[in-house]
Formats: C-alpha cells, sequence, structure tokens
C-alpha cells in the first residue's frame, strides 16, 4: 500500500436519525479536522442570534468526540436543552490511487468501504418525547447545578490538601497493628513469647 495516496473519501448520505424534525434545522456536521471554536461560533449564532430551537450535531469515526465536546459545551452555554443522542454505523468510501502503476498498464485505484461508527445528537429548546431511546432531559442550571459545583470545588481543593498529610500516620499504624499480629500470633500457643514481649515493652 506505500505506493498509494488516499485521494478522496465520501461517506453515504443518510436522512437524521430524529422523526419530525423541521426541514430547515441545522445540521453541524463536524470532521477530524474541524475547529470546535469555529462550529461553536456559528452554533451559537444559530441559536442565539437567529432564533433556531434545534440544532443537530453528527459526526463519524474520529471525529466522534470531537462532536460530543461541541455537545457539551453548547449545553453549558445555553442550559435548558433536551439531548437526543443516537448512534450507529455508517459506511465510508476511500478511494486510493497507485502512484506508481506498472508501466503500460492502468492506473490502479482502489475503493475500500469502511464502516465507523457515527453519532448524531439533537438539541433543543423545545421539550421531546422522553421515551425515545438516547433521551437526556436539561440539566438543572440554577440552585442544585450551583451548589453542586461550589461543593465540589470546595472539597476537591480541601482534599489534595488534606491528602498529603493526614494519611501517612494511620497508614503507618495500620503497618504497625498487623506486624504486631504476625509476630504475636504464632507465639500464642507457646504463651512465653507474648509475656517476655509485653514484659520487655513495659519496662
Amino acid at each position: 500500500m506505500e505506493n498509494f495516496r488516499k485521494v478522496r473519501t465520501s461517506e453515504e448520505e443518510s436522512p437524521l436519525p430524529f422523526p419530525d424534525l423541521p426541514p430547515d434545522v441545522v445540521e453541524m456536521k463536524v470532521k477530524e479536522g474541524s475547529k470546535i471554536r469555529n462550529l461553536m461560533n456559528f452554533a451559537m449564532a444559530q441559536m442565539e442570534l437567529k432564533g433556531s430551537r434545534q440544532i443537530v450535531f453528527s459526526g463519524c469515526g474520529r471525529a466522534v468526540t470531537k462532536t460530543i465536546t461541541c455537545v457539551e459545551i453548547m449545553k453549558r452555554k445555553l442550559g435548558g436543552l433536551h439531548q437526543v443522542t443516537k448512534v450507529h454505523y455508517k459506511t465510508l468510501l476511500e478511494v486510493w490511487e497507485n502512484q506508481d502503476p506498472l508501466p503500460g498498464g492502468p492506473a490502479q485505484n482502489l475503493t475500500v468501504h469502511k464502516n465507523v461508527p457515527s453519532i448524531c445528537i439533537l438539541l433543543s429548546r423545545d421539550p421531546l418525547d422522553p421515551n425515545q431511546t438516547g433521551y437526556q432531559p436539561p440539566e438543572p442550571r440554577h440552585g442544585l447545578g450551583t451548589q453542586l459545583t461550589e461543593a465540589g470545588e470546595d472539597t476537591s481543593s480541601s482534599s489534595t490538601k488534606g491528602l498529603k498529610r493526614p494519611l501517612p500516620p494511620p497508614h503507618e499504624e495500620l503497618l504497625t497493628k498487623k506486624l504486631q499480629v504476625q509476630v504475636q500470633v504464632p507465639d500464642s500457643p507457646r504463651g512465653s513469647g507474648t509475656t517476655d514481649r509485653q514484659l520487655d515493652h513495659h519496662h
């Protein structure tokens, strides 16, 4: 394959897997090389300036994680969004061209069909059917949400400070107890070993 170069990749066009979408719904097709900032600027403009009620993010293969990142940013910025996630497989067609064809032979092209995981996420300001698979209700934004984050930050900062110092002493105590148990257990049937040790310990 070292003589072959990928000339083109195309993905099969498939309808969005959500019922009752408005025909003009914006679909953000996230590619592996897409810049998240550019995607988010465009998506936020659609939702905030143009007043779109719904938006779809889709990506396949290596772009799946980037698609999920965009959705999480969107949910944090806008709040109150209903979400439906659909995961399926998509067929990619890759065309590879032979860079070093045999003299007099035809230029050989290879077409490779690849099945790759694909994700489609619908975000909606309007309520969606909570019974459909992949539905997630909006995350609480005020009150509960802020308390949780504050509490989380407090505990994490205090626990990281606290973890460094208080932990070693109890750990050492445990070790010494274990050692005592290990030392005393074999001696206990004889009896004398433990009494000698206890006497030594008192002196």
